[in-house]
């Protein structure tokens, strides 16, 4: 290795190094008005680059070692789907947003990983070769930005994630592969094991979870990846970046199908002190890449640094400002506040919601369709008011 070069991802986790993702890009900039939430997509890369890099560089400060792209959803047949105005085309965001990861990732000692995600048209059965050319579109990208890694992330189903990875695969770059799935498998059933093995013969080094539930929902899931790749007499890696959100009531859809999505999950935000036990039951298990989506903010990727920070021998710039389980509190004014600067109180305390009306769980939705159902057929035009008409009959009836 040249010197001052950077090891790459699959060096980092040959060598047993615990590699920290980032968070959850898409709801914070939604949140901070980058974002428009329904279609989800990141023209922000082009159209306020100062919001993306600002958000890179306060996860870079919390400890990631990867900084990611912000790609989700950026193919051009999301870019242009139910009404949505494509200001930007994929190639200019995709573009703009590889250049700003590595701008930041430069500042520290971080990769830059290029991601591709599910498609319209795969829901609205196109073919292998359409679906696997909108691929290629995003990675011809990638590769001519010289990214360190590529993900495949948020496939709800494993057949679209192997036709991803197979893309991602003949770029000669090391290929991560997660899915959107919880212990009950992807939308057709296929469990988790099974999913695993077959990401991994398409071409995935690193194979995971992210996004849908929370994370001990998500390590659980990995452990059974895991245990899948091993029965098949396989090697991988693993990877776990699951949501900041407790999601105990999620169905197979995940937090979609809760009734607070996405404009009212705040209550169920975890702790820094959960995102502490997260990160050791992740390690654990063998997981070492590990990160978060939905919901991760900076100082959650804090907490995970700060747990693992025995094991990866430092701990990241944002700790400066934080003392380590609550120590900085030494220096309250008020006495019962001082009380709580120690790790016991705060490990052990049972948050409470402020919401005497509010319940504990909610009841999901389940209306059950996936890849190839009427309602989820894909369209360039805005839904119509009749189209909507049919949704809201059909969600007051399922309840």
């Amino acid at each position: 290795m040249a010197p001052g070069a950077k090891k790459g991802i699959l060096e980092r986790l040959d060598a047993g190094e615990i590699v920290l993702g980032d968070g959850g890009f898409v709801f914070a900039l939604e949140k901070r008005g980058y974002v428009k939430a329904g279609p989800w997509t990141p023209e922000a890369a082009a159209e306020h680059p100062e919001a993306v890099r600002q958000l890179h560089r306060e996860f870079l400060r919390a400890g990631s070692n990867v900084m990611q792209t912000f790609t989700f959803y950026a193919s051009d047949d999301k870019l242009e789907n139910r009404g949505n105005t494509m200001r930007f085309s994929g190639q200019q965001i995709n573009e703009a947003a590889c250049d700003l990861a590595r701008e930041v990732a430069n500042e520290g000692d971080a990769l830059v990983a290029g991601g591709v995600s599910q498609t319209p048209s795969y829901l609205s059965c196109k073919s292998e070769n359409d679906v696997k050319a909108i691929f290629k579109k995003q990675i011809d990208v990638f590769v001519k930005k010289d990214v360190d890694f590529l993900i495949a992330e948020y496939f709800e189903h494993v057949e679209e994630a192997e036709w991803a990875v197979q893309v991602l695969k003949s770029t000669g770059k090391p290929v991560a592969a997660t899915l959107c799935i919880g212990p009950d498998g992807d939308l057709n059933g296929v469990s988790p094991g099974v999913c695993a093995v077959k990401l991994v013969q398409a071409g995935a080094h690193i194979v995971g979870i992210n996004c849908h539930f929370d994370p001990m929902t998500c390590v659980k899931t990995v452990k059974m990846m895991k245990e899948g790749v091993e029965k098949a007499g396989l090697k991988a890696h693993y990877m776990c970046q699951p949501l900041a959100y407790h999601t105990p009531d999620c169905n197979c859809q995940g937090f979609i199908d809760l009734p607070e999505f996405p404009f009212s999950l705040e209550p169920r935000i975890l702790t820094r002190w959960d995102m502490q036990k997260y990160a050791r039951e992740a390690y654990n298990v063998g997981i070492r890449y590990i990160g978060g989506c939905c919901g991760f903010e900076p100082y959650h990727v804090r907490a995970l640094a700060e747990e693992l920070a025995p094991e990866r021998g430092i701990l990241p710039k944002g700790s400066e400002k934080h003392g380590l389980w609550g120590s900085g509190l030494e220096m309250h004014t008020k006495p019962w506040v001082r009380a709580r600067a120690r790790r016991d109180y705060w490990e052990n305390l049972k948050p409470a919601s402020g919401r005497p009306f509010c319940p504990a769980m909610a009841n999901p939705d389940g209306w059950g369709v996936t890849k190839g159902h009427a309602d989820l057929m894909q369209q360039k035009e805005a839904t119509s008011k009749d189209q909507l008409k049919l949704l809201f009959d059909k969600a007051s009836k399922s309840h």
